[in-house]
């Protein structure tokens, strides 16, 4: 949930840890801070409630140099975002600072030992418990800074990825983690050495990457090769991974906000998606081609996602029953693991995750792992947690989202759950031959209509301005269509703040229409397919009862925009891709309604982009 940031080498670290910090606000931006050694062997920590701007005022004119530092930007779980619970935290002798994400467990009881022994508190968090631990085990062990942290950690319970540093030994960056995601980025003489949470603030200055894994430390000490070990002082090989991140991809390309930018990314990043995997008489995923065996004999497939993913999940079960002809069941990966699953080695699980550490999938995934089920990921973030404990998965390759609110992800993982569909149905044979090119051809096509969809920005602005006085949102879909109207409304309500609620169009009747009147705007996600004449009674339904109507409905429908008080049109094309289509309208009506409302939307209130803590 918040974000890491750490450099060691030759430059002067300030400028390196705010740009960095910037880079991963959308982790978290309740308060910020950074803590850096400067050429005297000072600390100087800075920090702010706020944003990562607010930090920059509260440093400004002060003693910000050294080649060393540390940063955070904090997403609250133990305190108030207040300064004093900003990280860094600082021991009590103002020797070492640490950052942290990731929540420990057990930090009231360990705080209770610390102030018998003479250690006293001055925030709510459980971050300022481990660095006063850290010191404790400094004084008795006589110990340095990377013995301090490997004994303080074996008595830590929970999650946790940190940096540290201690003034009376600044040419060292001691890094561990345990649940929460951290990089290493490293150089090849060994010179310099970036930390973060993820490979976002590093990719500018080094494509070269460790990513740390659980109950591992790893000491950054310039002039040596990184040292990885674990915690009972174990060795472990250093594996350096080489990312490729487009850096136009960090920058807002001059729309107003990142949200906007990923919005108008989607035809593009769907073709990157597709490119070298969707082919007129062919799906070639190597997922597939090289499980193929495990894949078609699995008795039934569980998807476990969160959130957005959940949404992607619901459609990709459609999906899988409907050409494949394989049960499916989407789990809440939150509920999954805590629900005492019944789990068989000949289920496949597929986890989807747009960052590849959402804490409650991959607890899920390990779980079902330890039952011998097949792991198949599809995330993101490449190299990320999840991809690494997965048996095998597709990458779907829009690059980094930055916006808190997802959207080109959401379009990415649908397109991945159809190529993977497609594979596995052309596989099995339960797909003709002119069904599957008819899919083929669509889904190539889907990146156009998309297109087709964005020059109607103005035309979703202007309707926008109509419904920024609603307090509530009704949104309603059948079929294919209905998972839409549930991303729809998370849509609206992660970023203009609007009490909005997704429903299947049938279900309205068994409660939700109790709260149509006049000042309930309804949206009905109403292409022309399967249940057609049914939504329609749905919406004379709610005409009935005063609710006012926004449909989006397939080009050419007159009979929808004769009942709906305003439509948007999307084209044509095959009922399981219509959601590629119809969810467009919806991520652009939330985000001109937020905007209207002078809303953040990139950075919405309480919320955070990965979800590392359960």
């Amino acid at each position: 949930m918040c974000g890491i940031v750490g450099y060691i080498g030759s430059r002067q670290a300030y400028g390196l840890l705010i740009k960095g910090l910037h880079r991963l606000e959308y982790r978290g931006y309740d308060s910020a801070g950074v803590a850096l050694v400067n050429a005297q062997d000072e600390l100087h920590v800075y920090k702010a409630k706020g944003k990562v701007a607010d930090l920059e005022t509260a440093a400004s004119g002060k003693d910000c140099s050294g080649t060393v530092g540390i940063a955070h930007t904090r997403w609250a779980t133990h305190g108030e975002p207040s300064v004093r619970n900003a990280h860094p935290q600082v021991s009590e002798s103002g020797n070492i600072a640490l950052v942290h994400n990731g929540i420990i467990e057990n930090f009231i009881i360990l705080r209770e030992q610390l102030k018998r022994r003479g250690f006293h508190f001055k925030s709510d968090t459980d971050t300022e418990v481990l660095v006063q631990l850290i010191e404790y085990v400094q004084q008795q062990h006589h110990c340095n800074l990377e013995e301090a942290v490997r004994h303080a950690l074996r008595k830590c319970i929970g999650a946790y990825a940190i940096a540290v540093i201690d003034k009376r030994d600044p040419n060292t960056i001691v890094a561990a983690r345990k649940g929460s995601p951290l990089v290493i980025g490293v150089t090849k003489d060994n010179s310099e050495f970036f930390i973060a949470s993820d490979a976002t603030p590093i990719a500018e200055y080094t494509n070269e990457v460790v990513y740390i894994d659980d109950e591992q430390i790893a000491v950054c000490h310039p002039g040596e090769k990184l040292r990885i070990i674990d915690l009972h002082n174990k060795t472990v090989d250093v594996n350096i991974k080489q990312i490729d991140m487009d850096l136009d991809m960090l920058d807002r390309g001059g729309f107003p906000h990142f949200m906007l930018k990923e919005i108008f990314d989607q035809p593009r990043c769907l073709r990157d998606c597709m490119s070298g995997r969707l082919f007129d008489e062919d799906v070639i995923l190597s997922a597939v081609r090289g499980n193929c065996a495990r894949l078609l004999s699995a008795t039934r497939f569980i998807i476990v996602a969160c959130g957005t993913s959940w949404h992607a999940g619901l459609i990709g079960k459609q999906l899988l029953e409907h050409y494949c002809k394989i049960p499916v069941e989407v789990d809440y990966a939150s509920e999954f693991r805590y629900r005492d699953p019944v789990i068989y080695p000949t289920d496949v699980v597929i986890a989807i995750s747009q960052s590849g550490e959402t804490a409650d999938t991959l607890a899920a995934i390990k779980l079902a792992k330890e039952c011998g089920a097949c792991i198949f990921g599809i995330v993101n973030a490449v190299g990320s947690s999840i991809a690494r404990e997965t048996d095998t998965g597709i990458y779907i390759h829009v690059g980094p989202e930055i916006g808190v609110a997802s959207t080109k992800a959401f379009t990415g993982q649908l397109t991945c759950l159809t190529l993977l569909t497609l594979a596995l149905a052309n596989a099995k044979g339960t797909l003709s031959h002119d069904e599957f090119t008819a899919m083929t051809k669509e889904l190539k096509d889907i990146p156009c209509k998309i297109e087709q969809i964005l020059k109607k920005n103005d035309e979703i602005k202007s309707l926008a301005r109509v419904y920024t006085y609603a307090s509530n949102f009704l949104y309603l879909g059948r079929g294919w269509n209905y998972p839409v109207a549930l991303e729809g409304a998370l849509k609206l309500k992660e970023i203009s703040y609007i009490h909005a609620e997704g429903y299947p169009a049938a279900e309205m009747k068994h409660g939700p229409i109790a709260l149509v009147d006049n000042m309930m705007p309804v949206l009905f996600i109403a292409t022309h397919h399967n249940g057609y004449e049914k939504i329609i009674s749905n919406m004379q339904e709610v005409k009935a009862r005063g609710g006012r109507i926004i449909a989006v409905i397939t080009e050419g429908d007159t009979e929808m925009a004769k009942i709906a008080d305003e439509t948007i049109s999307v084209p044509q094309t095959l009922a399981p891709l219509a959601p590629l289509l119809s969810v467009i309208p919806l991520q652009l009506l939330a985000y001109h309604i937020a905007v209207e409302k002078g809303l953040n939307v990139d950075q919405p209130r309480n919320l955070a982009k990965s979800v590392t803590v359960e």
